[in-house]
């Protein structure tokens, strides 16, 4: 008897609905299908990109449609929660068939240990490879996940995914929270994925540059894009050119059609005065005056009606190109009080010993408009360095002075007063300047009008950044030391493109604690610390070349 084929990998959702239940819609009708190899999916922050991936999973249930999967699938979400009492060996779910090959070898038969294993049995050395593949050698089977960092905990659960040989792979923003390290370990899982079908939710260009495609998803549809980031990146600013200049047509013709139709309407009403004068001068009868009456109205109603139906299907022209232009607009913004003069020295720094991390000596001392990249393993002390260095934490011993007006924007973004509006929490920060050019600067940052009024506290995850960093770019007196931790965590494609253009206008000073090297390197970073027991000056090259080595998995 021939045994029954296993089914193709695939993936595919068809007319596809969800709403939460307050009754919000992510979803109308969405089909898509996910082709072999590895794509990335990229939208705003709400678009529904992690929704899909649960719906995908199995994990939501929608409200139409069908989902679709051929073959094993294995999900990592974004959000993970590991048991920290879990040895490493139950959190890959080989703890039974390990404790089963550990009694066959000491010589218990019993049948229900060879079932256990089945032919399982390198389980042992196949789940020790997977940890060294992402750089978990070090870490053993019989350790505690409470023993593991935040990262190694991450990396743990897809290596626990990877020994299940899925044939559809979902990440959802796998690389947030993992270090410089632990997101190579990751890009080099992506670069060997053969297996079937790799869908990853991700904003992180270096993980995106690894991808076969892109999946664009946008007001509850997905544009498709061939290649990594770049690609996508060059491609859509084709497409928003090419929008731009049908929107642009499409203003025009709306414009055009609107003078010809009141061009038609004034010839119409003198004609029709025209006709009325000649009947009471010729003293036509009655009814030839109402036939006359009758055939000028025909005429004028079929005249006004064709330029009507002209200037509405402009209108739909011009609401079509109008819907082609993405609303990811740029921050453009002047900011020259920022600027510092190449010479002076803004920040010293002497002896510096903080009071949580890795560091035991640091000296450093930044002068002019520098821009200083901050990074290392996670646990190494970046985040309490910097709130060391704005003052906000004592150090253990050594210190910290600066020189001139300094901003911080930490992780959480709280520099704002949820219960105030976007303008309000500015003026905030710069007390004295007038409300109007307040406003003027913010629509720079995308808030126009009422939305400058919108409580911060319902701001969306981009805007609520767009909000913060407002408060810190805008703040008086103007920083000339600007330090920011982790600024590119939890966002969006669109919203690194602000932060970066955001940056591109700040000419001051300016320190990041990062990992993400992409970002660091578009923002022009002149000098690289690596933190660890001590700074030690690097460079974005000798950066890469440390995570590709060896030793970087130690």
């Amino acid at each position: 008897m021939s045994q029954p084929l296993a089914p193709a990998t695939s993936l595919t959702c068809s007319a596809l609905s969800f709403r939460w239940p307050d009754g919000t819609e992510v979803f109308d009708g969405l089909s898509l299908t996910v082709g072999h190899g590895r794509t990335g999916l990229v939208g705003t922050n709400g678009s529904g990109k992690s929704t899909l991936l649960r719906l995908l999973a199995g994990q939501l249930r929608p409200s139409a449609g069908s989902v679709t999967v051929g073959g094993r699938l294995a999900y990592l979400p974004q959000n993970l929660t590991l048991d920290t009492s879990l040895r490493v060996d139950a959190a890959l779910g080989i703890a039974e068939r390990r404790a089963a090959l550990r009694a066959i070898e000491s010589g218990d038969a019993a049948v229900e240990h060879f079932e256990t294993l089945g032919d399982d049995w390198d389980v042992e050395e196949r789940a020790l490879a997977t940890l060294g593949t992402l750089g978990l050698d070090g870490i053993g089977l019989d350790r505690t996940v409470g023993q593991l960092s935040g990262g190694e905990s991450v990396l743990l659960r897809l290596a626990a995914l990877l020994l299940e040989r899925p044939d559809v792979l979902l990440l959802d923003e796998p690389t947030n929270n993992l270090d410089v390290f632990a997101r190579r370990r990751l890009y080099e899982a992506v670069d060997s994925w053969r297996s079937g079908i790799l869908l990853v939710v991700s904003h992180d260009r270096d993980l995106l540059e690894r991808v076969d495609r892109i999946a664009d998803l946008r007001a509850g549809s997905v544009s498709w894009y061939g290649g990594g980031h770049s690609a996508y990146e060059e491609a859509l600013a084709t497409r928003q050119e090419a929008a731009g200049r049908m929107l642009r047509a499409a203003e025009s013709d709306v414009r055009r059609q609107k003078r010809e139709l009141e061009e038609a309407r004034t010839k119409v009403a003198r004609r029709q005065r025209h006709n009325k004068k000649m009947d009471a001068q010729n003293r036509a009868p009655r009814i030839v005056a109402g036939a006359h009456k009758r055939s000028s109205q025909e005429a004028a109603g079929k005249l006004k009606g064709l330029h009507e139906d002209r200037l509405q299907e402009a209108r739909e022209r011009l609401d079509e190109a109008s819907d082609a232009i993405r609303d990811d607009a740029e921050i453009r913004v002047r900011l020259p009080h920022t600027a510092v003069p190449a010479g002076r020295t803004v920040l010293t720094v002497e002896g510096l010993r903080p009071r949580f991390g890795a560091l035991r000596e640091g000296s450093l001392q930044v002068r002019g408009p520098e821009r200083v990249a901050l990074i290392g393993r996670n646990g190494a002390g970046k985040t309490t360095l910097l709130r060391t260095l704005t003052g906000e934490l004592a150090p253990r011993e050594g210190q910290a002075r600066t020189f001139v007006p300094l901003r911080f924007l930490p992780q959480r973004l709280d520099v704002l007063d949820d219960a105030l509006g976007v303008a309000a929490n500015v003026s905030r920060a710069a007390p004295g300047v007038p409300d109007n050019q307040i406003r003027a600067q913010l629509a720079r940052f995308l808030f126009k009008g009422a939305r400058a009024e919108q409580p911060a506290g319902t701001l969306s995850g981009g805007e609520r950044f767009r909000a913060a960093l407002a408060s810190v770019l805008l703040a008086e007196p103007a920083p000339q030391l600007l330090m920011l931790d982790e600024p590119t965590n939890n966002l969006d494609l669109a919203s690194v493109r602000q932060l970066t253009s955001a940056l591109e206008a700040y000419e001051g000073a300016l320190v990041i604690a990062g990992h993400d090297l992409g970002f660091l390197e578009s923002v022009g970073i002149t000098r690289w610390l690596l933190v660890g027991e001590e700074l030690t000056e690097t460079t974005a090259e000798e950066v890469r070349d440390l995570l590709e080595s060896p030793s970087a998995r130690d």
